[in-house]
């Protein structure tokens, strides 16, 4: 099949070494950054916060967050030019999409006297809520959604990732106390890779075949 969308992900690999010398331009960051924002989310919760690791502070700090484990992974850490944590927020609460809500007022998406109605939708955040008000199994997913889009982002912009679920999300929030409320335990390497030393990136694309997953009724 020939469609960009195709070209995009047969091209895209997961990148196992960075160029360390390499750096992602300015005007790209501005896209990649407006599509994690932009990324859609259940009920439009966004119930996540994106914690851009791009000094070189921060980049230690990220590489000692593998000090204990996932040291496989720990490389891109100061290698690839910028790494994005993906954290969700563990007790999402009605003020937190009160916020959402108050947004969509703002940008005219929600008129004001709609306001009570608007909340809802909160519903869904109920049924995924225990006794305790931690729903995190539920924000969490939602992070993956922006996880997709970002990648497939950074894929057209011809900027090659890692997504990293090797992270250890209890050190990290040691380590980021920017993390307070959050939990990470997906992380996005990002940058170009090495072409020497990146053996994935001459591999064949192997997925299995659409009629062993897929049924269409």
């Amino acid at each position: 099949m020939s469609h960009p969308i195709i070209a995009d992900l047969k091209k895209r690999h997961t990148v196992k070494h960075y160029d360390a010398s390499k750096r992602i331009p300015a005007e790209d960051l501005a896209v990649i950054y407006d599509a994690l924002r932009l990324s859609p989310s259940s009920i439009n919760s966004q119930p996540w916060k994106f914690i851009v690791v791009e000094s070189d502070a921060a980049k230690q700090r990220l590489h000692d967050s593998f000090a204990n484990k996932f040291q496989f992974n720990q490389k891109h850490a100061k290698a690839a030019s910028h790494t994005i944590l993906f954290a969700h927020k563990t007790h999402y609460a009605r003020a937190d999409y009160g916020k959402v809500i108050d947004t969509d007022i703002q940008t005219g998406r929600t008129p004001s006297e709609n306001k009570e109605q608007a909340f809802g939708a909160f519903a869904f955040v109920d049924m995924n809520t225990d006794d305790k008000g931690n729903n995190a199994a539920w924000t969490k997913a939602q992070t993956y959604l922006a996880l997709g889009n970002t990648m497939h982002a950074l894929t057209r912009l011809n900027i090659d990732s890692t997504p990293m679920e090797g992270v250890d999300h209890e050190l990290i929030s040691e380590l980021f106390p920017e993390l307070e409320g959050y939990q990470c335990d997906v992380a996005l390497a990002m940058g170009y890779n090495d072409a020497e030393q990146d053996y994935n990136a001459a591999l064949p694309k192997s997925r299995l075949a659409l009629e062993n997953i897929m049924t269409v009724l």
